[in-house]
């Protein structure tokens, strides 16, 4: 189901999945979405994959969540139970792909690099008409040779299991910016910081400053997709200056923010 709301940067939401739709057929196509819209909680019998031309997407599960500017696409396999939110106003590009086709052989969701061809041959194999002939039987195939060479990025926000752990990310879900060290956050929650420190790193995959980074980078996505100057970006995300936070940014994305705007 398709849900509106309003055209507001909202926090990246994380939690387990609660109710799911099962639609066995993985659509492709090309929607728009405005701000704020969300797509419930389903799951396919195919594998799809998930493209935002414009604005930001993020793509939910109970393992965590996956935001994705238009430099990155998002692999679905087959059976994950996932949710859509729309940040800023979304183009948003699907390709389904039979179970037994997986050209990159992953079994979880994936963030892929998409280039400027993988780009362009995703929008022409959504925009096109979808009667299958061989002009679109070699597009196809030229869209999966690509996938097979797209980087993956590790561009994953984990959901922890431990409820200490939880409680911190939640604060900090809320609340990027927030500049208390690890050991100030557990007299918060009730655990020490290298307790804590051990959770991230084994539920996680990730050192505790390197979480906070990627929450950090996830919501300047959203805002920048909302408009938001820079440098407003760069405050309301915990960056001391707004060339910290472009050096950062770039790092992570190829690009600088302003891009994004």
């Amino acid at each position: 189901m398709l849900t509106g709301g309003p055209p507001v940067a909202l926090p990246i939401n994380c939690q387990p999945m609660q109710q799911t739709r099962h639609q066995p057929v993985a659509p492709t196509d090309a929607r728009l979405l405005a701000p704020g819209d969300a797509i419930d909680a389903h799951r396919h019998d195919d594998h799809q994959i998930v493209y935002a031309a414009r604005g930001v997407l993020a793509v939910t599960t109970d393992a965590g969540c996956w935001v994705a500017p238009a430099t990155r696409a998002i692999w679905v396999p087959a059976g994950t139970v996932h949710a859509h939110q729309a940040h800023g106003e979304l183009e948003l590009h699907l390709i389904g792909l039979p179970a037994t086709e997986n050209p990159l052989g992953l079994d979880r969701p994936t963030v892929l690099s998409a280039g400027p061809l993988l780009r362009e041959l995703i929008l022409a194999y959504t925009r096109a008409p979808h009667e299958e002939s061989p002009e679109r039987g070699r597009l196809r195939a030229v869209l999966l040779d690509q996938l097979r060479a797209a980087p993956q990025q590790p561009l994953h926000l984990p959901t922890p299991t431990d409820p200490r752990l939880r409680a911190v990310c939640a604060v900090l879900r809320a609340d990027p910016a927030d500049p208390r060290t690890l050991a100030a956050l557990g007299r918060q929650v009730g655990a020490s910081d290298r307790t804590l420190a051990r959770r991230c790193k084994a539920e996680l995959g990730m050192t505790f400053p390197q979480w906070r980074t990627q929450v950090r980078l996830y919501r300047a996505l959203v805002l920048l997709a909302g408009d938001t100057p820079v440098t407003a970006v760069a405050h309301a995300c915990g960056w001391s200056s707004a060339s910290a936070f472009i050096e950062v940014f770039r790092r992570a994305f190829g690009h600088t923010p302003g891009v994004h705007r």
